[in-house]
C-alpha cells in the first residue's frame, strides 16, 4: 500500500477539491452582488430582443420566399382539425338518417350515392 502523504492521486484530488472550493466561493460572492444581477439582466434581454429580431426576420424571408411561417402552419393544423371535427359530425348524421330510412349503406356505413350511369344503349351506342 502507498502513503497517503506521498500519493500523487490522493494530492491531486486534494488540490482539485480545494479549488473547486475556491472556485464556488469566488461565484457565490459574484452572484450575490447587485452588479451581477443587474449585468444577467441586461443579458437576458438582450437575448430576447435578439430572439425577436430573428424571428421577425424569418417570417420577412419566408414572406419573401412565399413559404409558410411556423404560425401560419400552426394555424392551418388548426382549421384543419376543425374542418375534420364537423365531416365527423356531418358523417354521424348521415349515418342516422340512413339507418332512420332504411337506405343501403356502403362498406364504411356510409350511405352509397345513386347510380347516374345508365346502361349502355341496345342499338351500340356506349354512351
Amino acid at each position: 500500500m502507498t502513503d497517503k502523504t506521498n500519493d500523487p492521486v490522493a494530492m491531486w484530488q486534494k488540490m482539485v477539491g480545494e479549488m473547486e472550493k475556491g472556485f464556488n466561493s469566488f461565484a457565490n460572492q459574484a452572484m450575490s452582488s447587485p452588479e451581477f444581477s443587474q449585468a444577467m439582466n441586461r443579458a437576458g434581454g438582450v437575448a430576447a430582443g435578439a430572439q425577436k429580431q430573428l424571428g421577425e426576420l424569418m417570417e420577412k424571408y419566408l414572406v419573401t420566399m412565399n413559404l409558410p411561417s411556423r404560425e401560419q402552419v400552426t394555424g392551418l393544423a388548426e382549421r384543419l382539425q376543425s374542418v375534420e371535427a364537423q365531416i365527423g359530425e356531418i358523417k354521424s348524421m348521415l349515418s342516422q338518417m340512413a339507418a332512420n330510412s332504411g337506405l343501403s349503406q356502403g362498406f364504411d356505413g356510409t350511405p352509397r350515392p345513386p347510380r347516374t350511369r345508365r346502361p349502355p344503349a341496345e342499338n351500340g351506342d356506349p354512351t
